[in-house]
C-alpha cells in the first residue's frame, strides 16, 4: 500500500472545508448583494431573499416549517439559547434538568450555569459504546423535570443515541402533565445533521442545534430548530430579527452559504454516507493491523463484522456502527500529543479530542465515561471524514503511522 497523497486532512469533526459553491455565493453576497435584509429598498429585498431561500432549504431537509428555523452564529450559540432560555422560562414548573455525562462543552457549560442559578442537574451515565439507555432516562425524570438535552452523535467517538426511544420516554412522562409543565426535549445535532436524515417532528424533538461549518458550510453559521409552540425565548435582544428570537443584523453571506451546503449535503445523500462508512471500515481494519492499537466506542462484535469480508450496510444499523465520519483510536505506549504533532509534521491532520476545548487540556470525559483505561486516556486520536476525504488520504495516514509508531514508542520508553 503506497499512496501518492502527501497531505491528509482528517479532522472534519472539528471543521470542514467549505464547498466551492459556498464560497461562490458568499462572495456574491459580500460584493454585490450586500444590503441589510431589514432594509425596505431593493438592496435589502435582494439580501432578504437569501435568508428566505436558505430557511426553506433547511426546513425542507427537516420536513418542518420555515418559521421553525432561526439563524444563529453556530452550534455553541444554538445550544446556549436552547438550554438557558427554555430552562429559565419554564422554571415555574420545576427546576430539575437532565443531560448526559458526555456532552460537548457548549452544552455542559450552560448546564453548569443553570446549576449556579439554582437548578438541579442530573447527568446520565453512558454504556461502553457511549450511549445513554432508555431506562436511565426513565429513572431520572421527576415531577419537577422541565428539560432534557441529549447529543445525537458524540463528537469524540461517534456514538449515536436512540433519539426516538428517548423522546418516547419523555412523551410518556408528559401524558399526565399540564401543557405548561411539559418536558422540553433538546437535541444537539451538530455532529449528526448532514450525516443522517433527521425529521424532528417524527423523532419528538422540540429544540435542535446545528452548525454550518461541520457540513462544508461557513464558520459563524448555524441554526436552531424550534418546534412551533415550544416555550422558549430570545437569547440576544435588540432589533427583533429572526421572529424576535435572535436580534442582530443577519449574517447574509454565512446564511446563504449555509443554505447551499445543506442543499449539497443532502443531494445524493445515501451515496455520500455509504462512501463515508466504507472509509470508516477501511481505516478501522488498517489501524487494527498495527500492533497495540484499539478502537473506542465499538463492541468487539461490531469490530469483527467490520473486519469480515461480508457486505455490510452499517447505515441501517447506526446505533451499533456509530456515525459514519468518526473513528476514535488509542495507541498504547505513546502520548496522543506526541503522535499528533508527528503526524502534523507529515501534513496529516487529526485531533486528540474536541477542538472546541483545545484551550482546556483536561483528559476526555467521554473516554473516561466509556471505560477507557487511564493509560489510554492520553493516547487517543480522533480521525474524522467529510465528502472530500479519499481512501488515498487514509492510506497515507496509515503509512505514516506504521513508520512513526515504532520510533516514537521506543523514544517514549527511554
Amino acid at each position: 500500500m503506497t499512496s501518492t497523497i502527501k497531505e491528509a486532512y482528517l479532522d472534519n469533526a472539528a471543521t470542514t472545508k467549505p464547498l466551492p459553491e459556498v464560497v461562490e455565493i458568499m462572495n456574491k453576497c459580500m460584493e454585490e448583494d450586500f444590503g441589510n435584509p431589514s432594509s425596505k429598498h431593493q438592496k435589502g429585498i435582494d439580501a432578504e431573499k437569501y435568508l428566505k431561500e436558505a430557511r426553506e432549504i433547511i426546513a425542507n431537509s427537516l420536513r418542518c416549517k420555515p418559521k421553525e428555523i432561526i439563524f444563529t452564529s453556530g452550534g455553541t450559540e444554538s445550544n446556549n439559547q436552547a438550554i438557558i432560555t427554555s430552562a429559565l422560562l419554564n422554571s415555574r414548573a420545576g427546576k430539575h434538568v437532565i443531560t448526559t455525562s458526555v456532552e460537548h462543552s457548549s452544552v455542559l457549560e450552560p448546564f453548569a450555569f443553570l446549576e449556579r442559578s439554582g437548578f438541579e442537574v442530573t447527568y446520565l451515565p453512558v454504556n461502553s459504546s457511549g450511549q445513554i439507555s432508555r431506562e436511565s432516562l426513565e429513572n431520572a425524570i421527576r415531577p419537577d423535570t422541565i428539560l432534557v438535552s441529549v447529543m445525537h452523535v458524540n463528537n469524540e467517538i461517534g456514538a449515536v443515541n436512540d433519539i426516538k426511544a428517548l423522546s418516547e420516554v419523555i412523551a410518556e412522562a408528559n401524558q399526565d402533565r399540564e401543557k405548561n409543565q411539559k418536558i422540553i426535549f433538546h437535541v444537539d445535532a451538530i455532529q449528526s445533521y448532514g450525516k443522517f436524515k433527521i425529521n424532528p417532528s417524527s423523532l419528538g424533538i422540540d429544540l435542535m442545534s446545528v452548525s454550518g461549518h461541520k457540513i462544508n458550510g461557513p464558520k459563524g453559521s448555524g441554526f436552531l430548530y424550534i418546534k412551533e409552540n415550544t416555550k422558549t425565548g430570545a437569547y440576544i435582544f435588540g432589533g427583533g430579527q429572526e421572529s424576535l428570537l435572535r436580534s442582530g443584523t443577519q449574517n447574509v453571506p454565512a446564511i446563504a452559504g449555509l443554505g447551499v451546503s445543506v442543499k449539497e449535503i443532502y443531494d445524493n445523500h445515501a451515496e455520500k454516507i455509504s462512501k463515508l462508512y466504507e472509509l470508516k471500515r477501511f481505516l478501522i481494519n488498517e489501524l487494527l493491523k498495527i500492533e497495540d492499537v484499539y478502537i473506542n466506542g465499538l463492541s468487539e462484535e461490531i469490530i469483527t463484522e467490520l473486519k469480515s469480508d461480508a457486505e455490510l450496510e452499517p447505515q441501517n444499523r447506526t446505533l451499533e456502527f456509530g456515525a459514519p465520519h468518526v473513528v476514535s483510536a488509542s495507541f498504547s505506549g505513546i502520548k496522543s500529543e506526541v503522535l499528533l504533532n508527528a503526524l502534523s509534521d507529515k501534513k496529516i491532520y487529526v485531533s486528540s479530542g474536541s477542538a472546541c476545548s483545545s484551550n482546556r487540556p483536561e483528559l476526555s470525559g467521554t473516554l473516561k465515561a466509556i471505560g477507557v483505561t487511564d493509560e489510554m486516556l492520553d493516547a487517543t486520536l480522533r480521525f474524522s471524514f467529510s465528502v472530500f476525504t479519499t481512501k488515498e488520504e487514509l492510506e497515507y495516514a496509515i503509512e505514516a503511522l506504521k513508520e512513526l509508531l515504532p520510533m516514537l514508542r521506543m523514544f517514549m520508553k527511554r
